[in-house]
């Protein structure tokens, strides 16, 4: 069987509503919606695409995830530390040992790679 080594990601299809685990909702009521697009053969890397409406989520990380924002604003600060606020354009990774909020401020598409560990 050949297997692809270059997938593109297309229109966000197959996507499940309903909150991430480790994600609680603290201010309004945002939804999120996740279309998981790839998975490595070892199931150790998802990749795909994330929506989510505004309000503000608390967020408890185990896994690393690096994202590439494609719209929408959002302000990620860390219990305890600073706001970092990101928008289209912007890539950045998140730590697994995170935790803090993620204050949805616009309608948010972005891209994600997480690492299992």
């Amino acid at each position: 069987m050949t297997e692809k080594t270059i997938l593109k990601f297309g229109a966000v299809e197959n996507a499940e509503a309903g909150d991430l685990a480790g994600w609680v909702v603290v201010d309004g009521s945002p939804t999120m919606k996740t279309a998981v697009q790839h998975t490595t053969a070892d199931g150790k890397v998802i990749s795909g695409t994330w929506q989510a409406t505004p309000g503000t989520y608390h967020a408890t990380y185990s896994d690393y995830e690096f994202v590439h924002m494609i719209s929408g604003r959002i302000i990620i600060t860390p219990d305890g530390g600073a706001p970092v606020e990101v928008g289209p354009g912007d890539a950045f990774v998140v730590e697994a040992d995170f935790k803090g909020t993620w204050k949805i401020i616009e309608p948010v598409t972005k891209h994600f790679v997480v690492r299992i560990d």
